[in-house]
């Protein structure tokens, strides 16, 4: 974890070095002739010792378990960079303390100067004395590590074998113990004996302690007789190839005599082990197991030696956490395991609790707090192995099994009865790349089972500086999104939902693996978690990151959390708001400051002394005002002022040259049913000119404002209200300038104005989502525009359109369509779904149209439809007509349909053209509960 600390510290130098600082720091230190011309060489030569120190650190990192020395030497790197951090943070904050305008400006800065004197020669004191600190550390490790024997190589080998042996255990597993694997025990079984006489790759893949190995173990014992010859291979995370290959030959020969064994294999270069394991598999159908594999390469490191594309009717089984590793095997091939259900977690659970009872079933009065010991396991079944296994050598009392319920986080990280499953955590963490732990314990701060947004969770990263550039076509964000993707395919993550085009919409961290993280996290001084606020108080002084997660009382007025950098709070009933005046005095590093939902009213002027704060969230507050010092947050990327109760932005919003996301919109009418529901703030003069800007959501409209938008050429969401026709012409000429759009909302400011599109004339490929709120202008449905979106838009929400012809053959040339909505669209009485169109659609959601008395559905129709919605059609008779050729549909939800529909749909057959579908439902409402009716 000290790399990852490292890599902090490096940005932060690169930070302090870039062109904007040191100009001004130039300038700063023209006439000096002391310490301070030596500053940016000596962050140089800091900079490059930690660089030497990440690369050796990325060697032994995952070897620093059970190595005092070694452990202890690693713990002051860390405490080292993260003083690092500290010193650029006040370098940048004093330069840029140093800017100003005007006549007013220069005095000001004459004033600092003089002021900061002192504080500039602390700087070059603290950095003098961190790389004689540098240099004292670099000897350190040559004097006590070396000094304890091969500690570094002995370290490598125990951590090697440690994991051999932990894959290995599984070999003895009781089969009495073996729960929920019989499904895929067949179709791994199937797969292996079909008749298929070309070889085959097979995968069997999730996270770690799902049971890959066990289910493996249990098929290859009773498999493996059939076939000519067979060999386990455990693949550490250290391997090295030609040993690898050669416990290989010591399997494949296990059983011979020992004079078929090729003599001192120990002694065989590479080409020789290769040419031996060829000849042993040369013409025999084989059985190979490849346990544990981390990465592709460990596989194509072996692949040489093994004929993978023979016709003998051979099998390779890879197990492994990773998805990238699983896309190895052939095509139909891979099997996900998943985790128990919840009687089989119960089962499991029982028959390790109670292995020494005959019945091995759980008294009534333990019955209740088992199944709560048993849902923190959410279904892992080495979790729940090891509770039942640490359970069953307790008194089986209550007290006894609540001690272990409520310090279940201490006992993880200390009871040795539970140490197989911290190993299977470290060995995916340490396995993480130095880029990615950072994130992965960021998540640990949100709180036990809260859903992770994707989008959320890139801004955050991107603003905590854990997002490395990777090239100027594609932005942070979009990096921040490739890191999640692969927490996702290291089994680290687990993803809970996707939206319409496939994309991770929420995920979340198994209970397990957060308690674990939070643990790794504090032991590494990365973020605490807190559910009292007067202990942060009495021990936060050298606290980094906070997440307060239950406050219990007020913030205290006198809070100070110097070092802090990141300060999260999840408790809405916090609701004091002067004491962030001495959060925002006291913490003045602070980088991010995430309020979601916490409802205070007010945000002092202290903010803006916060110059180094990136993220702001004040998302679902009640804050009604921001003070004009908001301007003087220069390096302020994410600006969230979502659902709080903000109508205007400050003037000085237009300093804020490095925002890239802006979100301000105001929900007054929570079910926004109503026209308008929604509002978006006032646009400040100069908003225009936020370059960087990529999320846009909402402002109102005017025309300076329209004209000007085109100048955002970044933008790729953005929502616009009270748009008039007036404004039209303008608007859609900046649209044309925003190549990158992907997200736009546009809503008129009554019922009276069009929506008039016909100069938007080029839309960009990019464009994914399009709402259209209001009346469309006659002629819209004719436009190009909807030829021109064909190929890219995937969703489509019109709402008040007032259109009085049938939409749906204009729209029906958007043929990657997945969600459509009409509402209040169409005042017609037909719609007709004809013979291919909408291939791609999965959602269509009909709302409000009180003229639709009839839906036709001809066959070939949305062929991958999944989710049919008719609410609010109060003229519509009878289900859709040809509905039965919806085969995909999955979902049907009916609600304010004609009175008589019930009626005559139990009279129809309708009944039957919908009883296939496993989830239809007519809701309705009553004493303000809403109710859900089977129609079958």
């Amino acid at each position: 974890m000290a790399e990852a600390a490292i890599l902090l510290a490096v940005k932060k130098i690169g930070v302090a070095l870039g062109a904007e600082a040191a100009t001004l720091a130039g300038s700063l230190f023209a006439d000096e002739v002391s310490l301070l011309t030596q500053l940016p060489s000596s962050m140089s030569r800091i900079e490059s010792e930690l660089l030497v120190m990440q690369a050796f650190l990325g060697q032994i990192d995952s070897q620093i378990d059970n190595k005092l020395v070694l452990g202890a030497w690693v713990q002051e790197v860390r405490k080292l960079a993260y003083g690092v951090e500290d010193i650029m943070d006040e370098y940048v904050y004093l330069t840029a303390q140093q800017q100003g305008s005007g006549l007013g400006g220069y005095l000001k800065k004459v004033v600092r100067r003089s002021r900061n004197l002192v504080a500039w020669h602390q700087i070059a004191a603290r950095l003098k004395e961190l790389e004689s600190n540098l240099v004292h550390l670099s000897q350190m490790k040559e004097r006590w590590i070396k000094t304890a024997r091969g500690e570094i190589g002995g370290s490598l080998n125990y951590a090697s074998e440690k994991q051999l042996r932990l894959a290995d255990s599984t070999h003895f597993i009781d089969e009495d113990d073996l729960v929920g694997i019989e499904e895929n025990k067949k179709i791994l079984i199937g797969w292996l004996l079909d008749e298929d006489p070309v070889s085959s790759i097979i995968a069997v893949w999730g996270m770690g302690g799902l049971g890959k190995t066990t289910l493996v173990t249990n098929v290859y014992k009773s498999e493996r007789k059939n076939f000519e010859c067979h060999a386990w291979i455990s693949i550490s995370q250290t391997y090295q190839v030609d040993d690898v290959l050669r416990r290989m030959i010591e399997e494949l020969h296990k059983n011979e005599n020992a004079d078929k064994i090729p003599i001192d294999i120990r002694g065989l270069n590479h080409r020789r082990l290769v040419e031996t394991i060829r000849s042993s598999l040369d013409q025999k159908r084989y059985l190979i197991i490849l346990d544990d594999v981390w990465d592709p390469t460990a596989f194509n490191a072996v692949s040489d030696a093994i004929n993978v594309d023979d016709n003998n009717g051979s099998r390779i089984i890879i197990t492994t956490r990773s998805a990238d590793v699983a896309s190895l095997a052939h095509d139909g091939r891979k099997l996900e395991l998943e985790v128990l259900e919840s009687t089989e977690a119960w089962d499991l659970f029982c028959r390790r609790a109670f292995r020494k009872e005959k019945l091995r079933r759980c008294p009534k009065e333990l019955e209740e707090l088992g199944e709560k010991i048993v849902s923190k396991c959410q279904g892992l079944p080495l979790a729940i192995v090891s509770l039942g296994s640490l359970l069953s050598l307790r008194e089986k009392t209550k007290s006894e099994w609540e001690k272990v319920y409520d310090r279940l986080s201490w006992e993880l990280n200390n009871n040795p009865n539970l140490d197989p499953v911290k190993r299977v955590f470290n060995l995916s963490y340490n396995d993480l790349p130095r880029y990615l732990k950072n994130c992965f314990l960021h998540c640990s701060m949100f709180p036990e089972d809260h859903l992770l947004q994707r989008k959320r969770l890139m801004r955050l990263w991107v603003a905590e500086g854990f997002v490395e550039e990777r090239g100027s076509n594609i932005t942070m964000e979009e990096v921040a999104e490739d890191y999640l993707k692969e927490l996702i395919h290291r089994c680290m993550l687990q993803v809970v939902e996707r939206n319409y085009f496939g994309r991770v919409k929420h995920c979340r961290m198994h209970d397990i693996v957060r308690e674990l993280a939070v643990s790794l996290s504090k032991k590494e001084s990365f973020s605490a978690v807190h559910d009292d606020l007067q202990m942060v108080v009495k021990t936060g002084d050298e606290k980094r990151r906070l997440s307060v997660h239950k406050c219990g009382n007020e913030l205290q007025s006198s809070m100070e959390l110097p070092r802090l950098r990141t300060f999260t709070v999840f408790d809405p009933s916090m609701s004091s708001s002067s004491s962030f005046s001495s959060l925002c005095s006291n913490s003045r590093y602070l980088t991010v400051l995430d309020l979601q939902g916490v409802p205070i009213e007010r945000v002092p002027d202290e903010i803006g002394n916060l110059f180094n704060l990136h993220f702001l969230g004040l998302r679902k507050t009640k804050v009604k005002a921001l003070p004009k010092s908001l301007g003087r947050l220069h390096n302020l990327r994410t600006l969230d002022l979502l659902f709080s109760e903000i109508e205007k932005l400050p003037s000085t919003t237009r300093n804020l040259k490095k925002l890239r996301h802006l979100f301000a919109e105001k929900v007054p009418d929570p079910t926004v049913q109503t026209r308008n529901g929604r509002s978006g703030v006032r646009a400040p003069k100069g908003l225009w000119n936020l370059k960087d800007l990529q999320t846009l959501q909402s402002v109102e409209a005017n025309m300076e404002f329209v004209e000007r938008l085109g100048n955002l050429t970044q933008l790729r969401s953005v929502r616009i209200w009270k748009v008039r026709g007036i404004h039209c012409k303008h608007l859609c000429a900046s649209l044309s300038r925003l190549r990158y759009l992907s997200y736009l909302d546009l809503n008129a400011s009554d019922e009276n104005e069009a929506l008039q599109l016909g100069t938007w004339d080029h839309p960009h490929q990019h464009l994914l989502k399009l709402n259209l709120e209001g009346q469309l202008a006659e002629g819209t449905m004719e436009l190009p525009l909807f030829r021109a979106l064909g190929s890219s838009l995937r969703k489509l929400d019109l709402a008040w359109s007032g259109l009085g012809e049938d939409p749906l053959r204009s729209l029906s040339q958007l043929t990657h369509l997945v969600y459509l909505k009409l509402q209040k669209a169409y005042d017609g009485q037909q719609l007709w779904f004809r013979s291919g169109w909408f291939p791609n659609l999965k959602r269509l959601f009909l709302f409000d149209m009180p003229k639709l008395d009839q839906v036709d559905v001809e066959d070939g129709a949305m062929p991958r439809l999944e989710l049919l919605v008719l609410d609010g059609l109060p003229a519509l008779e009878d289900a859709p007509r040809g509905i039965e050729y919806l085969t995909s549909l999955q979902e049907l939800y009916l609600k304010d349909l004609h009175p008589e529909f019930r009626e005559r749909f139990e009279e129809s057959d309708d009944k039957d053209k919908v009883r296939r579908i496993p989830y239809a439902y007519y809701i309705f409402e009553m004493d303000d509960q809403t109710f859900y009716e089977r129609l079958l």
